[in-house]
């Protein structure tokens, strides 16, 4: 038995239009089977990432209840069943962070943060949405490129169920997973180059997701003169990129450092993300540079700045920091 169903259908399952269409001429199919295949060789293969990044702009931000009033009527109502249990497992402060966080996250990506949410209440998307936030923009369209297949899936066979449940099919849940990852490891390496080129990235082909949960190199300062964590305090990291080996003469060689990240220390007295989650950091001299002056008025440090190395047998492991400070000494070590 063949079912047919038109572009409008498609679009409500992936809001890429490239992808509808490819439904639309790949069609009718016999079985949801033969839907499910199609549709992962059509996302992965024959959508550009134009169209990848149309279908993402397709969702409503996690938390946000979608309008009936959209364009498609079936996908609004398919993303709030989706979103049913995140919405009944948050309060308004927990709505009101993840509704921040989703803003960093559409800030840094350029694209609205993507999971499949169904069945996930709202501390695990929002501790998803953490997590995935320090990822690279190549492996975080990875995988908001999998969580669309993931739901594309889905809504394929809620498709077929509403066209007429009489029709038995296979499978009762649709593949995902290690299914979905070797499907998009097949083509990754012939389309990394577009991609990279669109996206002004570089064509590195390490996709893998880092083992990391942390960046490698972290800090944090406690005012020991209080007792207290040392809140708001500018915080940079750089790295010696100047000619020869770093040492006395030319340690303050403004132009032989290399900024490569900044923060502001939080509540805990601990420094945002100096760097991306990685699994190696490049061996070389590192400075961690404090604006104590602003933090201490009367203290007698302007700033302070501490630089340390890390070995070629050392770049798997991770280089935690901290300052210690007081207005007139100030201490530090490394630690876990």
């Amino acid at each position: 038995m063949e079912l047919g169903f038109g572009e409008r259908d498609f679009t409500a399952c992936c809001g890429s239009k490239k992808f509808a269409e490819e439904m639309s001429r790949a069609g009718p199919f016999t079985s949801l089977e033969q839907a499910l295949e199609a549709s992962r060789d059509i996302w992965f293969n024959k959508v550009d990432i134009n169209g990848w990044l149309e279908a993402f702009a397709a969702h409503p931000q996690i938390g946000e209840t979608p309008s009936v009033n959209e364009k498609n009527e079936t996908s609004a109502k398919w993303s709030k069943g989706e979103q049913s249990i995140a919405l009944a497992t948050a309060s308004n402060c927990s709505l009101q962070e993840l509704s921040e966080w989703n803003s960093w996250y559409k800030q840094k990506f350029g694209f609205v943060f993507l999971t499949c949410a169904s069945g996930k209440s709202s501390a695990e998307i929002l501790g998803e949405l953490k997590k995935r936030f320090s990822n690279r923009l190549i492996v975080e369209l990875e995988i908001a490129a999998q969580e669309q297949m993931k739901i594309t899936e889905l809504r394929l066979v809620k498709l077929f169920d509403a066209r007429d449940s009489r029709t038995p099919h296979a499978i009762n849940q649709p593949p995902t997973g290690s299914m979905l990852k070797q499907d998009f490891r097949v083509v990754a390496d012939e389309r990394i180059g577009r991609i990279g080129a669109h996206l002004s990235l570089s064509t590195d082909k390490t996709l893998a997701v880092p083992s990391r949960t942390r960046p490698p190199i972290t800090t944090h300062v406690l005012d020991v003169s209080v007792g207290r964590p040392g809140v708001g305090i500018e915080v940079s990291l750089e790295k010696w990129e100047g000619s020869g080996s770093l040492g006395f003469s030319n340690a303050q060689n403004v132009d032989g450092w290399s900024l490569l990240g900044a923060s502001v220390t939080d509540s805990d007295g601990r420094s945002g993300r100096l760097l991306p989650v990685v699994d190696r950091v490049p061996n070389g001299y590192y400075r961690i540079s404090f604006n104590t002056g602003k933090y201490l008025k009367a203290g007698f440090f302007p700033y302070v700045s501490i630089v340390f190395e890390i070995k070629e047998t050392q770049v798997l492991e991770h280089f935690h920091v901290p300052l210690l400070l007081s207005p007139y000494s100030f201490s530090t070590y490394r630690g876990s």
